[in-house]
């Protein structure tokens, strides 16, 4: 992964943009979108720069701003900046970033443009929802990973909050919501390669899944970045017991 992807809140903040024409216009209503106070003031205190220059005058003025300790972006020059700005799918607060490290604006655009055709108008509606419904959510599953279990849920393939589905999800009241957290196993995925396009898609759905990884040193790294953040990793020889809730994996190279 070349870069973290961050959503940094500008409302209300100051962000040095310097030079004018198309490109700087760009940026410009791309941070007004976001609420920044934009300044051409380069000597400025900011939580952003931006730098919309040609040739050695942006050399220049990134090195300085560099220099002040800022983060910078620099227009076309993806070598100079320490951030990129995505293409953006915005269903408010769903907000949808589409990077290449700037290799491509032109196909982070048409990315854009597919996924805005297949994201429904409701899905700010549902993160809404569940943000209002958080305090509802605990009460009713006090335990972390039953919470999580749930709300994966609510949101699977024809789930009551299915964000992809052909029609508005009716909004349920988590107080009556009857779910039951399934037993605790463990399911064993082989491993073909190192590469994990060569996942095949239980596999890759198992990943993104489990709530405990176990394996042997030899499964690469490039693998287990496939799973979810917040799983549990454990190097071990053999298989685990199951748990009395969630899913474990044990992973294994195939030989």
């Amino acid at each position: 992964m070349h870069s973290l992807p961050v959503f940094v809140r500008l409302s209300g903040r100051p962000v040095i943009l310097l030079g004018d024409g198309e490109a700087a216009a760009a940026k410009r209503r791309l941070l007004e979108r976001a609420g920044a106070l934009i300044t051409d003031d380069e000597n400025a205190e900011a939580a952003l720069a931006v730098v919309a220059l040609d040739g050695e005058a942006a050399d220049a003025a990134a090195a300085r701003l560099k220099a002040r300790g800022f983060l910078v972006n620099v227009v076309d020059r993806p070598e100079l900046c320490d951030f990129t700005t995505p293409a953006i799918v915005d269903r408010d607060p769903v907000l949808i970033a589409i990077g290449t490290g700037g290799a491509s604006a032109g196909l982070a655009k048409a990315l854009r443009q597919r996924l805005e055709a297949l994201l429904p108008p409701w899905l700010g509606g549902i993160a809404r929802f569940l943000s209002e419904s958080r305090t509802a959510l605990r009460r009713r599953w006090p335990d972390n990973g039953d919470r999580r279990r749930a709300i994966d849920a609510l949101l699977a393939e024809g789930g009551q909050l299915d964000p992809l589905g052909t029609k508005a999800p009716t909004l349920p009241d988590i107080a009556t919501l009857d779910f039951t957290p399934p037993p605790g196993r463990v399911e064993t995925v082989r491993i073909s390669s190192a590469d994990p396009d060569d996942l095949t898609l239980r596999a890759a759905r198992l990943l993104g899944s489990a709530d405990a990884l176990w394996h042997a040193g030899d499964v690469p790294d490039a693998i287990l970045a496939r799973a979810r953040a917040d799983a549990e990793r454990h190097i071990a020889p053999l298989p685990p017991e199951a748990p009395d809730s969630g899913l474990a994996l044990w992973l294994e190279m195939a030989r």
